[in-house]
């Protein structure tokens, strides 16, 4: 069992935590929905850690979060195609057209694209599916740790499987003390609620998974 270390959400901290995710190790981070459990997306290892913290079935898929784009050079679809997460061939014109609408409309923020995925996405971060959940948070720490890190982290919410997901540092810890070596603390979350999941058909036929943060409207 490892000791679980809460510290602020400021320069130190975060280059703390991009380096334990740099290291293969999961963070706690807060986002606007609720605080998440971070880590590497392209590392196995990091991703059973995440299971196994939270006790979290196999058959779950996770949600991997993405950096926003840098100095509004680019849009966040661009943002997204840069982490070779999606494969876009696999999507019709019209499906194209609305990934991208849905993008500007809501990026960043809680909102979850369901896409078809790359070969590079490992099955354990989608549960074998063909698909992989992407969203873009607005949270500045984690967009800070994001563009620190250079690459997606799977981040779902920072609770055992079931129970009541986090909404400050202290809740992290009540759940995970003593699995996960850090949290950084960002303060309560805006939203306080998980982010909508959407899945874009390959045909562009919209299907809503969960609502959240984004209303149906």
């Amino acid at each position: 069992m490892v000791k679980t270390r809460v510290v602020a959400a400021n320069e130190e901290g975060i280059s703390e935590a991009v380096a334990l995710l740099e290291a293969g190790e999961v963070v706690g981070l807060p986002t606007e929905t609720v605080y998440g459990l971070a880590g590497h997306v392209f590392e196995p290892a990091a991703l059973v850690r995440i299971f196994e913290a939270k006790e979290r079935p196999r058959f779950d898929p996770l949600i991997v979060h993405v950096a926003a784009p840098k100095g509004g050079q680019e849009s966040p679809l661009d943002a997204l195609r840069a982490t070779q997460l999606v494969e876009e061939t696999q999507l019709s014109t019209v499906a194209m057209t609305r990934l991208e609408a849905l993008a500007h409309a809501f990026w960043p923020g809680p909102f979850t694209l369901v896409l078809p995925k790359r070969e590079r996405v490992p099955d354990l971060a989608t549960s074998g599916l063909a698909t992989v959940a992407v969203r873009m948070p607005r949270h500045p720490v984690a967009q800070a740790v994001l563009a620190r890190c250079g690459f997606p982290l799977a981040a779902p919410s920072a609770n055992r499987f079931g129970r009541i997901s986090p909404t400050s540092a202290t809740d992290v810890v009540a759940e995970l003390q003593g699995r996960v070596p850090l949290v950084l603390d960002g303060g309560r979350c805006e939203v306080g609620l998980e982010s909508t999941v959407l899945a874009v058909e390959a045909d562009g036929t919209l299907r809503l998974l969960r609502p959240g943060g984004v209303s149906r409207e």
